[in-house]
This record gives C-alpha cells, sequence and structure tokens, in this order.
C-alpha cells in the first residue's frame, strides 16, 4: 500500500466525488493491507456505479477471500451478465475465467 498514492487519490476524490475510476483506484490500493476497507469502497462502486465493469472482478474475488461465497457469487454473475450486455468482451473472458476458478475452488 502506497501512501502518498492514497493520499493522492483522496485528494482526487474530494476533487472529484463521482469519478468511479478514483474509487476503484482506491479500492485496489486497499486490497492487499486493508481489505475491509477495500471491501468498503468496492461496495459503494457496486451501487453508485453498477455500470464500472472493472469493479466486478476485484470485489468478488475480495468477497470470496472473506469467505463470502455467496455474495461472491453474485457479483460474479453480475458482472459477466453485464459484460455481455455491453459487449465488453475481454472483460467478459476474464470474468468467466475468473468464475470457473472460483466454481472450482468449491
Amino acid at each position: 500500500m502506497n501512501e502518498d498514492r492514497i493520499a493522492q487519490l483522496q485528494k482526487f476524490r474530494e476533487e472529484s466525488p463521482d469519478d468511479p475510476f478514483i474509487l476503484y483506484a482506491l479500492a485496489t490500493e486497499y486490497k492487499e493491507e486493508t481489505p475491509q476497507k477495500a471491501k468498503e469502497l468496492f461496495d459503494e462502486l457496486l451501487e453508485k456505479h453498477e455500470n464500472y465493469i472493472g469493479t466486478y472482478y476485484h470485489a468478488a474475488a475480495l468477497y470470496a477471500e472473506f469467505f463470502e461465497r455467496d455474495i461472491a457469487d453474485e457479483i460474479y454473475q453480475k458482472g459477466i451478465a453485464l459484460a455481455q450486455k455491453n459487449g465488453e468482451h475481454h472483460a467478459l473472458r476474464e470474468l468467466q475465467n475468473a468464475y470457473t476458478n472460483f466454481q472450482f475452488e468449491e
């Protein structure tokens, strides 16, 4: 976790509070060392910016790490449906692969 980068992202968030990329960047910064904070930020993204496709992969993986498999499953499925609907083929392949791996881990 890079404290300088987090401080800069927090500043950007104050300047542009509705920018989903900034929220996403913050969540990924917190993911390794402060996963609960990352989870809160991913939840905010899923609630306020449900079309931000990058969220689904990381949010589902984090929920799986927290052993909240039902929620992770829902997030993967919603992300896959959204990627299909929007024709985001790269994101769709990544989500499908991650979801398949997730299912095998069960």
